[in-house]
């Protein structure tokens, strides 16, 4: 099973997202958004951007 998306409300009444790995692991979460669909698509946003991303390191 792959990894998945989960959009809910937080106790302040906004909404945010958190990606979930196969095993349940919280493993990303996003901002507060002022409605659902605004954290759809943020979502939708980040899909698009990981994409292909590469991996850089910092130091």
């Amino acid at each position: 099973m792959a990894g998945k998306f989960e959009v809910y409300e937080d106790k302040a009444g906004k909404f945010r997202f958190r990606l979930k790995a196969s095993n349940g692991q919280i493993v990303a979460s996003g901002e507060a958004y002022e409605t659902r669909a605004a954290a759809k698509k943020g979502c939708e946003s980040v899909q698009k951007a990981a994409q292909g991303a590469p991996i850089e390191e910092t130091t």
